[in-house]
């Protein structure tokens, strides 16, 4: 394995085939790669264990010359992680050719005898017709009503509730045609593809660089209505109880998941992230580990935050798994990469459709709390799935 220094270039545009894309990008800088030198596929209750014990296993083999050596250079594996348990599959795809840029460097890293590979046209689709997934728009409604209604019992504090949409094109989907959209539309967002899962989130649940650690929380959401100016809809959503709570639900719960492995946290937050569609609560979250862990491993202790699970997190899962009605896959799951240190960055995969062919699932949830309105939620799922939709429609 070899990482060599290369001039400065569009990430994106770098990946040659409609299909296999793996990247971690946002505003520019990040990791693209192609190729599989190495796969590794796992599922049930230990698949964060498995795949951290896989990932140290395969890079104490390698000879890597590393001529940078800072995070995402030398081997890097792009990570997607099951929401659930179960039924759940996960995968840690090594690229044989990674692409990255961060803090003014640039490189290559290879793996093996790579040859040159020419960058195919991207394609458009022409045609795109939706249908329901396995919750359509009432069921999900309906699903909302039961959920506050739990809540309003005092069964919980907070619980997550998604449904899906399927979009089915005239052609095969181009992965780098969705990614690109994304990535124009959505800078503030980390664009992500790992084996077919494809999405802008902006919430990135761990960073780690060494002994530092941070994350950002988004939990309370509003969008743009009833003629309110960015402004107003800023500040309506600052005053908004409702929002807050769910918020600062999503804002203990992984703070308090943390604090075990740190010597030092802070908090900065709440303010407010406006995107093109939605705007967030956001929070920062940075702390000093007191010993070593892995990304993987800090994974595992935070999966599912209250952001996409709820609180209590037992109660919450137990909710989701009574009243959502499907397989979320690797939806809410943890996504990005990891390199040979245990560094590395994990969002949530949120945003996003799982692409197959010319079928894309997509996926939305919203955060509910005993105040929830089902039909405000439907519209706000709505909201989270233009993304994707308008990505893959070339708006």
């Amino acid at each position: 394995m070899h990482t060599r220094r290369v001039a400065g270039d569009d990430l994106l545009s770098r990946l040659p085939a409609p299909t296999g894309a793996l990247s971690w990008v946002r505003d520019g800088t990040g990791l693209v790669g192609w190729g599989e030198a190495a796969r590794f596929e796992v599922s049930g209750p230990d698949r964060f264990a498995a795949a951290d014990r896989w990932w140290r296993e395969f890079t104490d083999g390698l000879d890597v010359d590393d001529e940078i050596g800072v995070p995402g250079t030398g081997a890097v594996a792009f990570v997607s992680m099951a929401f659930s348990d179960r039924p759940g599959r996960s995968v840690l795809v090594v690229p044989e050719v990674v692409i990255g840029r961060h803090n003014g460097h640039s490189w290559l890293t290879t793996i093996g005898n790579v040859t040159g590979r020419r960058v195919e046209p991207v394609r458009k689709p022409s045609e795109v017709k939706y249908a329901d997934g396995q919750v359509s728009v009432t069921g999900y409604r309906t699903a909302v009503r039961a959920a506050v209604e739990r809540m309003q019992a005092g069964e919980l504090d907070k619980v997550v509730l998604a449904h899906d949409l399927l979009a089915v094109a005239d052609i095969e989907i181009d992965h780098r045609f969705v990614l690109e959209g994304l990535a124009r539309r959505y800078p503030e967002c980390w664009v992500y593809a790992v084996d077919g899962l494809i999405g802008a989130t902006p919430e990135l649940l761990l960073r780690r660089n060494g002994s530092v650690v941070d994350s950002r929380v988004l939990a309370g959401t509003t969008w743009p209505h009833d003629g309110m100016s960015d402004d107003e809809l800023a500040a309506a959503l600052l005053s908004s109880g409702k929002n807050r709570d769910e918020h600062e639900y999503a804002v203990t719960s992984l703070v308090e998941t943390l604090r075990p492995f740190c010597s030092t946290m802070s908090v900065d937050g709440p303010s407010v992230l406006r995107l093109p569609n939605v705007s967030h609560l956001s929070s920062d979250v940075v702390g000093t580990l007191s010993e070593t862990p892995s990304l993987l491993a800090l994974g595992e202790a935070l999966h599912p935050t209250a952001a996409v699970g709820g609180t209590p997190r037992a109660d919450a899962i137990t909710v989701i798994e009574e009243l959502e009605g499907m397989d979320r896959g690797r939806y809410a799951g943890p996504v990005g990469w990891i390199d040979g240190n245990g560094d590395g960055e994990l969002g949530i995969a949120l945003r996003c459709a799982q692409v197959d062919g010319p079928t894309a699932r997509l996926y939305a949830g919203c955060g509910l709390v005993a105040e929830s309105d089902p039909d405000s939620e439907v519209h706000e799922a709505h909201a989270k799935m233009l993304p994707f939709r308008e990505a893959l429609e070339g708006m």
